[in-house]
């Protein structure tokens, strides 16, 4: 939730090679004061069945950049395995992008909502409402 000094962030998948929200994409929170300023990590959560991550940590007073990593290669790794079940492996590798970095700037006060639109071999996000 943000306050008047603080900002909130929250985000959510979609994968859009099978048209249904990513469940269980594990995501890390960090941020920093000032553009120079060193990354602090703030923890993390994973996404629910909705592929919504609800309960990001508080930003602290003052953030003036955020980023979220969301590790996507086991999600991708895990579908791979769940539709090729006895088959060979088609790939060596379930995706292309084994981790997604978005890094955005906030404001105090603000609610950001990144929504991350993602298939094996692409993404794109957007500021969401």
């Amino acid at each position: 939730m943000s306050t008047e000094t603080t900002a909130s962030v929250s985000t959510h998948i979609l994968d859009t090679s099978i048209g249904r929200p990513a469940e269980g994409v594990a995501i890390a929170l960090s941020a920093r004061t000032g553009r120079g300023g060193e990354w602090a990590a703030l923890g993390g959560s994973a996404t629910d069945a909705d592929g919504r991550c609800k309960d990001l940590p508080a930003l602290p007073e003052g953030t003036t950049h955020v980023r979220l990593d969301f590790e996507t290669e086991t999600y991708f790794s895990k579908k791979q395995a769940e539709a090729q079940q006895d088959a060979p492996r088609v790939r060596d590798s379930a995706t292309f992008f084994p981790e997604v970095t978005i890094t955005f700037a906030v404001n105090p006060g603000e609610h950001y909502h990144v929504p991350l639109l993602l298939n094996p071999f692409g993404y794109s996000v957007y500021r969401g409402s």
